[in-house]
């Protein structure tokens, strides 16, 4: 049976393609970009969380740790973390201060959770969303899951920060209804700076899917704060569409809500911002200007 690595499955979602939905959340991304609310998706393994705010410090996880990772405090050294199947650590906090995010699963476990939604996809028009982290870095299991999808029937999108390689792309196609393509940064060097990859492969995919498959691709581009707002950028992004064909795209306003998953997992916050109304609008008006229809998200 093929297998991934999952860290969340949503259901009953309704902004990340059409009708309602069920998120598939996959583990691995190429990307480090400094505004991700989703810091879990970022290791291709399973990581442990440490919710301090729950913790008792009973040190009932130190005497259960067999690899010595924490201490009394408690303190974890997470180079020591073995990330246990059994997890024992976990198992045994009293106060679920302890987490695991990323399970393995089969594509067939994944297919029988999101067909449990059958009816709510059928009414609605709905289906399933596979993101991340970057789905097509799991290319094996992505495409079990689509496949079993495809064949219930059901509506798949996917969600693709569009570094990934092409052929991959190529292959999942006829097994995809919709493209949903972040399109953050239009200058390699500041894409670069923010993401940690330059964005040449991220628009060769661009080109790519506007040519092969115009119909099935929704681009997106989050809006945040002193990063991706600014004209120059919108401008960028703007030709960028007009370039390759695309009319439309979809803003996603930066919220700070993952900031606790940082601290939970041992790592500093690299973003702190604040997008306010005004200046969601400037970035709202630039692309109007340009002549690109604008969805905003609510």
């Amino acid at each position: 049976m093929t297998t991934g690595l999952v860290f969340d499955i949503q259901h009953y979602a309704v902004h990340d393609g059409p009708g309602i939905r069920t998120l598939v959340f996959l583990k691995g991304c190429p990307l480090r970009c400094v505004w991700c609310c989703n810091p879990e998706s970022q290791e291709p393994g399973p990581e442990l969380r440490h919710a301090s705010a729950r913790c008792r410090t009973c040190h009932r996880c130190v005497e259960l740790c067999p690899h010595r990772a924490v201490s009394q405090g408690p303190l974890f050294e997470r180079s020591l973390c073995a990330r246990c199947d059994d997890r024992p650590c976990v198992d045994g906090c009293f106060e679920s201060a302890l987490a695991v995010s990323g399970r393995r699963m089969t594509a067939a476990q994944v297919i029988d959770r999101v067909a449990a939604d059958l009816d709510f996809y059928r009414n609605s028009g709905g289906g399933v969303t596979v993101s991340g982290g970057e789905p097509f870095s799991q290319r094996s299991f992505l495409l079990a899951i689509l496949e079993g999808c495809h064949d219930l029937g059901i509506h798949t999108a996917v969600e693709t920060c569009g570094h990934a390689p092409s052929p991959r792309l190529i292959e999942a196609e006829p097994l995809i209804d919709l493209f949903l393509f972040d399109l953050k940064l239009a200058d390699p060097s500041a894409h670069a700076r923010l993401t940690g990859q330059d964005n040449s492969l991220v628009i060769g995919n661009l080109r790519l899917l506007a040519r092969r498959c115009p119909r099935k691709l929704a681009v997106r581009m989050p809006v945040i704060p002193g990063c991706t707002d600014s004209d120059e950028n919108v401008a960028g992004i703007a030709r960028l569409l007009r370039e390759t064909g695309i009319h439309s795209i979809e803003l996603q306003p930066y919220h700070s809500l993952g900031g606790f998953k940082y601290t939970e997992l041992g790592k500093p916050i690299p973003f702190e911002g604040n997008l306010d109304a005004p200046a969601l609008a400037r970035v709202r008006e630039g692309f109007l200007r340009a002549g690109i229809t604008v969805v905003s998200r609510p």
